[in-house]
């Protein structure tokens, strides 16, 4: 039998990164959520930042591989505890944002 070319499983398993922005509204102001999403970021091996905006919504920014990316967005529906999340909004990033997320190492709280 002729032995197969297959890929090394490291380059299967290992996709190309991605960065995505987030919005989340409710009551994410004041309870931790920031804390709470660097932790989840952290965890899941992502880098990026979360910020208040001056409408009471949460920023966050994310970048790493997309199937951790989607293990976090299902978090972000449901927040900390004493958070009262309405939504969270994926929106498009524009290119500095992504070259931002892209140069981080870590996750960090703005």
């Amino acid at each position: 039998m002729k032995p197969v070319d297959t890929p090394a499983p490291q380059a299967r398993a290992c996709p190309m990164p991605v960065s995505k922005r987030f919005v989340v509204s409710g009551r994410v102001q004041g309870v931790g959520f920031r804390a709470w999403a660097q932790h989840e970021a952290a965890r899941l091996g992502l880098a990026g930042w979360a910020a208040n905006l001056p409408d009471g919504s949460v920023e966050i920014v994310i970048h790493g591989r997309e199937a951790d990316i989607a293990a976090l967005r299902a978090r972000l529906h449901e927040g900390p505890r004493s958070a009262r999340v309405a939504g969270a909004q994926e929106t498009a990033l524009d290119a500095a944002a992504s070259t931002a997320a892209q140069s981080r190492t870590r996750f960090e709280v703005r």
